[in-house]
């Protein structure tokens, strides 16, 4: 037996008593999105009454979110980096908090003691015969945050793929091991409609061959994805990738062979979708994951020539700003990375990179009403995501505006054209009060 297969034997607990481990006022930090430990997550959930104070912080989490529930507010604090539905009503309720932070800059925070990790959580691959984990889906901030927790508890799943890359941790870091087999939590495939089909169609007319593309999840990139199949050699330089990714890579259509950095590799941070993607991901050395310093970092991505990276919004105003992370005063998600990726895309030597924010024209209020995703001013309390010095295109069902370098009068103008029709009176109107009325 390895030196390493006897210290594994000793650590290897269950997760009741791996939880102990936890203190009442430590500050715990689960591994991202897919590499969510939930098996430990929810022991420590069932431990809560041994617990008082633990803040728990993290970015996305495909878990329940029990921890986050009223009835544990005096067990669990949520300090979130972004709002995930599962967290949401604590924060609207009061007794959980959210702290903006661009996604690369969360692994500069942890290694200076600006978020403090008494505990980190993590789900990793079975070890190989060297014994190093791989965290698989996620490497982000999760390296990072084991490297500076104070314990580190590890989920062993043989169910978690290895991802080449920035992944792998060896077994001697861990304080505690519980071996727990689960599937790797996945994201529905969305349903992709006419809206969300005439908006992919506009972003691709502005991709051409050779890009390099980040993308983020849901409807319309899956959209997006979908109307490229016609392109030659794209790449993937993008914090996360998803399903719509796997076609076209067998397709032939994303091969990364014009890539000016990391030719030939798929760079990615962290994986979310369904099991045919963790399947695609598993030991492929087309695929590479690196940390999100790296990979969201703007000088990194501005070495990409023929950048493009595509966003989503809640909202633009006349000026061009963005809110992607609030409704008023009520934080929604999180910054994540759209503004690394759009200042990234900006800064390209090539000075091709496109910032693209792809949205439907229009959203629904709870009570049924249709309200218009392009307005004259931002909510009262919201917060701007994306400034209006870095917006650049904005793209909805009916056309593409260009913003960049656009005065603000241009700027309202080519927003208008490309709101719903049944708003755009009312737009046309704002307009001439805000602009060419004479005092």
């Amino acid at each position: 037996m390895h030196t390493w297969e006897m210290e594994y034997e000793r650590k290897k607990t269950t997760a009741e008593d791996a939880v102990r481990l936890i203190k009442s006022g430590d500050k715990v930090v689960f591994t991202h999105a897919g590499s969510e430990p939930m098996e430990l997550v929810d022991a420590m959930v069932r431990n809560a009454n041994s617990y008082r104070d633990v803040t728990i912080s993290n970015l996305v989490t495909l878990g329940k979110g029990e921890y986050s529930k009223p009835e544990y507010k005096d067990c669990f604090k949520i300090n979130s980096w972004f709002v995930s539905p599962c967290v949401r009503q604590s924060i609207a309720d009061g007794y959980g908090d959210f702290t903006p932070v661009f996604f690369h800059e969360v692994p500069y925070y942890i290694r200076k003691g600006i978020f403090e990790i008494d505990v980190c959580l993590a789900m990793v691959s079975t070890p190989d015969e060297h014994g190093y984990c791989s965290l698989g889906v996620a490497s982000d901030y999760s390296i990072q945050a084991i490297k500076s927790a104070k314990t580190v508890i590890a989920q062993i799943n043989d169910q978690m793929p290895v991802v080449y890359g920035e992944t792998f941790v060896h077994i001697s870091e861990f304080d505690a091991i519980v071996e727990a087999s689960a599937p790797i939590p996945e994201m529905k495939i969305p349903e992709i409609g006419e809206t969300e089909l005439a908006i992919g169609r506009h972003c691709a007319s502005l991709v051409e061959d050779g890009s390099t593309l980040q993308l983020g999840i849901g409807a319309i990139p899956d959209a997006v994805l979908a109307s490229l199949k016609d392109k030659k050699d794209l790449g993937i330089h993008s914090e996360m990738i998803s399903d719509g990714v796997v076609d076209l890579v067998e397709a032939g259509v994303i091969n990364n062979s014009k890539k000016t950095l990391n030719p030939g590799k798929s760079i990615v941070t962290f994986l979310m979708g369904t099991k045919k993607l963790y399947d695609f991901a598993d030991r492929n050395p087309g695929l590479e994951m690196r940390t999100v310093d790296y990979v969201n970092h703007p000088m990194v991505i501005a070495q990409n020539n023929n950048m493009v990276c595509i966003n989503s919004a809640l909202a633009v105003d006349f000026m061009g700003q963005i809110v992607s992370d609030s409704i008023g005063t009520k934080q929604f998600s999180g910054v994540g990375g759209q503004v690394d990726f759009m200042r990234g895309a900006a800064m390209t030597l090539d000075d091709q990179g496109k910032g693209i924010i792809a949205m439907p024209s229009v959203a629904k209020t709870r009570d049924g009403r249709m309200i218009s995703k392009i307005t004259p001013f931002i909510d009262h309390g919201a917060a701007v995501t994306t400034s209006r010095q870095d917006a650049d295109y904005v793209v909805t069902e009916y056309g593409i505006a260009k913003l960049k370098g656009k005065t603000l009068k241009q700027r309202a103008r080519n927003l208008i054209n490309i709101a719903h029709p049944q708003f755009r009176d009312e737009l046309a109107a704002e307009f001439e009060r805000r602009f060419l009325t004479t005092f």
